[in-house]
């Protein structure tokens, strides 16, 4: 997980841990050291202890000075037996059940996954964790799922910025280009780049319905600051931009016509196309398509559509926007 705080929601994560390292089961437990920054070591020791193997901050490869302190693992994964896999938006922390009294409710989305698309998220993992302690786990996992009876294509897109291209920003440039009547994309973040804001206009000016859902509610206040800066420009082309007022609203969710969905990580802002290891389940099938866009329709319902240009807006965000835009590269 990106993070993991010592909590209601995170002891309890540690409890079932415990019990399956009791019951023999080979625990591996994974987490950003910036994300998970403040996680204490307390927290660790009782895994350690009962046969866990849980990644050492202090000898890991990654974030070691400033320069590279933006490269983070922003992945939430859960792997169990090589057949069942887990992600999403969700992190561990009682916010994320709505249990913080300052963000109110909360408003995500995770998938369940089973059959060979599971083999492709525990390669994923395998790697991460290749890459924070050096050691090989391929042998050692089941990569024989089998099939399921959903009978679903789907493909998980892992992206980073030890990619050769800009995977990120190229997975959100080409669901945007393939869009031909419908285009919904729900993120609590909108501080693209030039290539997107451009695939945005376009797909709106082709005629394509492009609905952006954000939230209206604030967890960073310069990324939430910098989107007012780039709303004008995308509604001159037609997108609508709906504001989730129901809580504070963190998923990751990209819907294609009736063809195509996708859940995962990714944020449809810069961090994410180049600076965060982000994975992706993309899912070519229109019976998913149909569950997300039930999904969304009803977010939708507890959001309104901005109707104000920034001139309108209130006078922090009139002077604050202009000035986070400046930070988009690094927001």
């Amino acid at each position: 997980f990106y993070i993991i705080h010592d909590d209601g929601l995170g002891r309890a994560l540690r409890d079932r841990l415990l019990g399956a390292c009791a019951r023999g089961v080979e625990v591996r437990l994974m987490f950003d050291t910036v994300g998970s920054g403040r996680l204490p070591e307390s927290y660790l020791d009782p895994l350690r202890a009962a046969g866990a193997r849980v990644m050492d901050r202090s000898t890991a490869r990654g974030p070691t000075s400033r320069l590279q302190i933006n490269y983070r693992n922003h992945r939430k994964t859960v792997i169990v037996d090589g057949r069942t896999g887990f992600t999403g938006g969700l992190n561990v922390g009682d916010e994320y059940l709505g249990l913080d009294p300052d963000m109110g409710p909360w408003r995500d989305t995770h998938v369940e996954l089973r059959g060979p698309v599971v083999t492709q998220l525990q390669l994923i993992f395998a790697e991460d964790w290749f890459f924070f302690t050096g050691e090989s786990i391929l042998e050692a996992l089941d990569w024989s799922p089998g099939n399921d009876p959903a009978d679903r294509t789907a493909l998980v897109v892992a992206t980073g910025p030890g990619d050769e291209m800009e995977t990120g920003a190229m997975f959100f440039f080409s669901a945007i280009t393939q869009a031909r009547e419908r285009l919904w994309i729900a993120s609590p973040y909108f501080v693209p780049d030039t290539d997107i804001l451009s695939a945005l206009k376009h797909a709106a000016l082709r005629g394509v319905e492009v609905r952006l859902l954000l939230p209206d509610s604030i967890d960073h206040r310069i990324p939430w600051l910098a989107a007012f800066a780039y709303f004008d420009e995308v509604r001159a082309a037609g997108v609508e931009i709906w504001r989730y007022r129901d809580g504070f609203m963190h998923q990751k969710v990209v819907l294609v016509d009736d063809v195509f969905a996708a859940v995962g990580t990714h944020n449809l802002d810069n961090r994410s196309f180049r600076l965060n290891f982000e994975a992706m389940v993309a899912v070519f099938d229109s019976g998913f398509a149909e569950e997300v866009a039930i999904m969304l329709a009803s977010d939708f319902e507890r959001a309104v559509l901005l109707d104000r240009t920034l001139s309108e807006q209130r006078l922090q965000i009139r002077l604050g926007a202009p000035i986070a835009r400046l930070f988009a590269p690094l927001l």
